[in-house]
Formats: C-alpha cells, sequence, structure tokens
C-alpha cells in the first residue's frame, strides 16, 4: 500500500467518522430541530453519488466511507423528515 493509499484511507475514516457523533446524539435524542433539512438531503444525495463513483472506479475507501457516510446522514435524514411539529418548534415556542 503506498503512502498516498494511507493518507486517502484515513482521510475517509476521519471524514466519515466525524458523522457518528452527530448520528448517535440524534438517534439517542431525537432532537432535530437544530439540523438543517438541506445540509442532509445534500450531504446524503452526494455521498451516494460518491459511492456511485467509487464504484465505476473500484476504490475501496471511497466506496466504504461514502456508503458509511450515506447510512448516518440518512438515518438522522429520516428523523428529521419524521420529527412531530411541536419537535420542530420547541426553540420559537419557548421564546417569552
Amino acid at each position: 500500500m503506498s503512502f498516498f493509499s494511507l493518507i486517502g484511507g484515513l482521510a475517509a475514516f476521519l471524514t466519515t467518522a466525524a458523522y457518528v457523533p452527530q448520528a448517535y446524539k440524534t438517534i439517542k435524542t431525537r432532537a432535530t430541530a437544530a439540523l438543517s433539512l438541506p445540509t442532509y438531503v445534500m450531504l446524503f444525495v452526494g455521498a451516494c453519488l460518491w459511492a456511485t463513483y467509487g464504484l465505476h472506479i473500484g476504490d475501496l475507501p471511497v466506496i466504504v466511507s461514502n456508503i458509511v457516510t450515506a447510512a448516518l446522514a440518512g438515518i438522522i435524514l429520516v428523523l428529521k423528515l419524521t420529527a412531530k411539529p411541536t419537535e420542530e418548534n420547541t426553540d420559537a415556542t419557548s421564546a417569552p
């Protein structure tokens, strides 16, 4: 394995692992009001496209990291889309 393959693998691991704390917290608390819907839609679609590209070029780090990222973003996206209106407006309704 070349030096640059190691750098690519480490970069893929770190950028994918960066979403784990957000996904864990969102799954645990179900709190999605502060999360941006457009951000997670774009992240999910982008990760799916990157995974498709990785399959096309046969690059395992690109494939795996983007499938994991798409799964994490997809979970958060589903929670965001299925949140009850009262959960989404908690910040707005608690203002004086």
